[in-house]
């Protein structure tokens, strides 16, 4: 079954829900240590603490862990990888893994991991600036989450 995925207020959230995030938000900036002692102090049960936990996230954060998996075949040339990974900087891009294929008939695969929460620009102009760079010979993106 696919997930859907909803903006709610929060005043018209369930109170064990918003519980619950603050349970989330007392951990996560070390307010708390333990499950046990975060729930003690915002007064929500364990059970529902787990039952809801997975589901509620904060609307920056899902925000901030956007990902994109960039494939790329380019010419076996000094240089084009560097000016690509130039460009993903320029435009604000997080480079986070690197895969390079070995040159096979003057070309290679690279296929890239990059953080995108604080792109400058919009995903399609970055990518159609890699594009026109001088050697790179096809741009797919792969993966977006």
């Amino acid at each position: 079954m696919k997930e859907k995925y909803y903006l709610v207020r929060e005043d018209i959230l369930p109170e064990a829900v918003l519980k619950t995030m603050r349970v989330k938000e007392l951990l996560a900036s070390g307010d708390t240590r333990t499950i046990n002692e975060a729930v003690e102090k915002i007064g929500l049960s364990r059970s529902a603490f787990y039952k809801y936990k997975d589901g509620i996230h904060p609307l920056n954060r899902l925000e901030k862990d956007r990902i994109i998996t960039v494939s790329f075949d380019l010419d076996h040339r000094s240089g084009i990888l560097s000016h690509v990974l130039g460009l993903m900087a320029e435009y604000g891009g997080n480079v986070l893994t690197i895969h390079q294929s070995i040159p096979l008939q003057g070309r290679a695969n690279v296929v890239l991991s990059v953080e995108t929460t604080r792109l400058t620009e919009d995903l399609d102009t970055m990518v159609e600036a890699m594009q026109n760079v001088a050697g790179v010979r096809h741009i797919h993106i792969i993966g977006q989450g």
